[in-house]
């Protein structure tokens, strides 16, 4: 049974939902295992635990929003 796990920011219940759907229909489809054998595992990381380019993605956020 393959797992695929996905490390993030925070996001609501209809992005993840989304975000499963794609991501193991994709699978499938690449692989020819069938949709039903596939676990997504979604890992929810606060902003302040996610680092790109030397800051935070709650820094990056902040800058974007002004």
């Amino acid at each position: 049974m393959p797992v695929i796990t996905i490390d993030m920011h925070s996001t609501d219940t209809e992005t993840k939902k989304a975000l499963i759907k794609n991501v193991t229909k994709t699978a499938a489809e690449t692989t020819n295992i069938p949709a039903e054998k596939f676990t997504i595992l979604i890992n929810e990381l606060d902003s302040v635990n996610i680092g790109v380019g030397g800051l935070t993605l709650a820094e990056i956020k902040a800058a974007q929003a002004r």
